[in-house]
């Protein structure tokens, strides 16, 4: 006679089925990586898409910068009636200052999509942990691009004259967006640091100041003090604005672009993989 042994499931013994365990990242491949990247930008758009408030800084600060600083400052500082010649200097500062005001925006978001949960369920894909805040960076690059080009329009309508060609202003716009996308990483780690999106925006607008009016974005830095000077020459919003300025009103170019790029990558290769790091770890 033979006899058959039956293993009881854990309901019916009573005891609770075990836990799931969270998908490993494992290795991904490039291809599968652009995949995911793809999926969670569109998310990420479709999310902006079904709230559209969120375009309001992309679309509005633009505007309203150009015109608040051309038409105050602009007189006081390339002469009363010489607005035109204030909007050649400022436009292409601007553009660098419309990338580090957006990229701030990016460490509240991804603060907030923690408190939501959003990013817990992310944690628990089979998908590299890097897409997730690069398909955020790629998203706003695009706001970005937006702002840029609504401000290029704003400058256009009051005087903007483009004094190289077509392809040194897209040099100029690209240039922007590279510099912007490197700031992301340095608010998506400070995102990811502090505890609420109120402190993430207080601690920006702390860097944000000193880096945004200690710079050539406004006005010529042989008006400041010598020790301001200084700082000025090393900001890499100076740096940028006169890359952007040279490539749309003409000059010598080549130091201030190669610089803008180094700070780029400097910036990039120290703060992303902490980003990434802190984005695995954080609870």
């Amino acid at each position: 006679m033979s006899t058959t042994t039956v293993t009881k499931s854990p309901a019916q013994t009573g005891g609770s089925r075990p836990a799931a365990a969270p998908a490993a990242e494992g290795r991904i491949g490039l291809r599968a990586n652009l995949r995911h990247i793809g999926a969670l930008a569109r998310r990420n758009a479709l999310q902006i898409k079904q709230d559209p408030e969120s375009m309001f800084d992309a679309v509005l600060m633009p505007i309203i910068f150009i015109l608040l600083f051309v038409y105050v400052f602009g007189g006081a500082i390339a002469g009363k009636g010489h607005n035109d010649v204030y909007v050649n200097y400022v436009t292409p500062g601007l553009m660098a200052m419309m990338g580090m005001n957006i990229a701030m925006g990016v460490g509240t978001g991804i603060n907030d999509d923690f408190k939501k949960g959003v990013m817990d369920r992310f944690r628990t894909m089979p998908i590299a942990r890097s897409s997730v805040l690069i398909a955020k960076i790629v998203v706003e690059v695009g706001r970005m691009l937006i702002a840029t080009a609504i401000l290029l329009g704003m400058g256009f309508l009051l005087g903007l004259t483009i004094h190289t060609s077509v392809l040194h202003l897209f040099a100029a716009i690209g240039l922007s967006m590279v510099f912007g996308a490197a700031l992301m990483w340095i608010f998506i780690l400070l995102g990811l640091t502090m505890k609420t999106a109120q402190a993430v925006q207080g601690v920006a607008m702390l860097v944000l100041m000193p880096l945004q009016f200690g710079s050539s974005i406004f006005a010529p830095p042989t008006t400041m003090p010598g020790w301001l000077q200084t700082f000025t020459d090393y900001n890499p919003l100076s740096n940028l604005a006169d890359a952007a300025r040279r490539l749309i009103n003409g000059g010598p170019v080549a130091h201030s672009v190669w610089m803008t790029l180094g700070w780029s990558v400097v910036i990039t290769v120290i703060t992303a993989p902490l980003a990434v790091a802190k984005f695995r770890k954080k609870t």
